[in-house]
């Protein structure tokens, strides 16, 4: 049996805690550094997907970013400095990490149907491989670039425009950080206050732009491609992230805590003696999970029910993201799915005793 359930609750974040100001300048200084997830489903909470206000600032976060990139990219063919080359590569890759959360809100709202039982979560995923190769495709362009102007020295030319490039880099993105932190706090949404944040910290990327600049502007030709090779780096953290969150998704790995927290919530319902198997898998941004329990095996069948509704429903409530939950019961002494083809020879053997097909069966499973 399925149920549906969304989940309502607050979570606590770092970024909306309002105590983490104790832990000092030199924390949150390493937090902006340290490299962000692009997992679509760290990106989405109830607030954001339920909030027209979080779509918007979604959509005008991707605007801005698309304009910025695109004023960096002409000033990188004006003058081609390598550093503006990555930053801009850079901030496009960001950009398109964006889309699979778009793909999630427009495709999978669809109803599932006949043949897509399951809906089209999937299709998320299936953009996160495209979405890969571009960023890959990226990180060699900046790269390449980096160390062929190392081997072949060349000057900036339009200097000024660089280092101004640089700093339309850094406002855009602290522009887009500041807009989705409001909006986030404004809807209670811990995910876009974290994207917001994500933001600000690759802003201080363009701002290696203007040093680039400023070292040529000193006559090191060498200043440019080095600062190009560095961002390359942070183009490389990206991909690692978005390369990493697409193959665990492919292969339905999930965060093993989720599946410790849903094995003690089943356990701790009554009635429930034992739980053999607990599958949890992403489909799209939402957890399905699939769960087999062992109750008395005098249970009436609805009081099996009872106990098998009653912990889909704990299980919703205790489980973040999880959409819904399939529970099977068996009774104590039969438990596990290798009693169940026993069970349907024996009962289709005493309808039919006479049938050879089935005597075939027992024979095989029993020999």
């Amino acid at each position: 049996m399925a149920h549906d359930h969304d989940q309502h609750g607050h979570h606590h974040h770092p970024h909306t805690d309002p105590h983490a100001a104790r832990h000092g300048w030199w924390q949150r200084v390493r937090h902006q550094l340290t490299p962000h997830s692009h997992d679509t489903a760290s990106k989405v909470d109830d607030s954001l997907e339920s909030s027209r206000d979080g779509l918007r600032a979604l959509w005008i976060s991707l605007a801005i970013l698309a304009a910025t990139a695109a004023a960096q990219a002409v000033i990188v063919v004006a003058s081609g400095s390598v550093a503006l080359l990555g930053d801009t590569l850079h901030n496009v890759a960001d950009a398109l990490t964006a889309v699979p959360l778009t793909i999630a809100f427009l495709i999978g709202r669809r109803a599932a149907t006949r043949a897509y039982t399951y809906g089209y979560g999937r299709a998320e995923d299936v953009a996160g491989i495209v979405i890969v190769a571009v960023i890959a495709g990226s990180a060699i362009a900046a790269g390449w670039t980096a160390v062929d102007r190392l081997i072949d020295p060349a000057p900036m030319s339009h200097v000024p425009w660089v280092a101004a490039a640089g700093v339309v880099g850094f406002a855009g993105n602290e522009l887009v950080a500041r807009y989705r932190i409001r909006v986030g706090r404004r809807i209670g949404s811990a995910a876009l206050v974290a994207d917001g944040l994500h933001a600000r910290a690759d802003g201080f990327t363009s701002l290696a732009v203007v040093a680039a600049a400023g070292g040529a502007a000193a006559g090191w030709q060498w200043a440019d491609p080095l600062v190009g090779l560095a961002i390359t780096v942070a183009i490389g953290y990206v991909l690692r992230d978005a390369a990493r969150e697409v193959y665990r998704r492919l292969m339905d790995a999930v965060d093993p805590d989720l599946v410790d927290t849903a094995e003690t919530t089943l356990r701790s319902v009554a009635g429930v003696r034992d739980v053999t198997a607990v599958r949890l898998r992403w489909i799209g941004h939402r957890l399905h999970a699939e769960a087999d329990l062992v109750v008395d095996a005098d249970l009436t069948l609805i009081a099996a029910h009872e106990v098998a509704a009653d912990a889909e429903h704990q299980l919703t409530h205790a489980v973040p993201r999880l959409r819904s939950a399939t529970v099977h019961t068996d009774p104590a002494g039969h438990a596990g799915a290798h009693h169940h083809v026993t069970l349907s020879h024996q009962r289709r053997r005493a309808a039919d005793p006479e049938c050879d097909a089935h005597r075939h069966h027992d024979s095989v499973a029993t020999g």
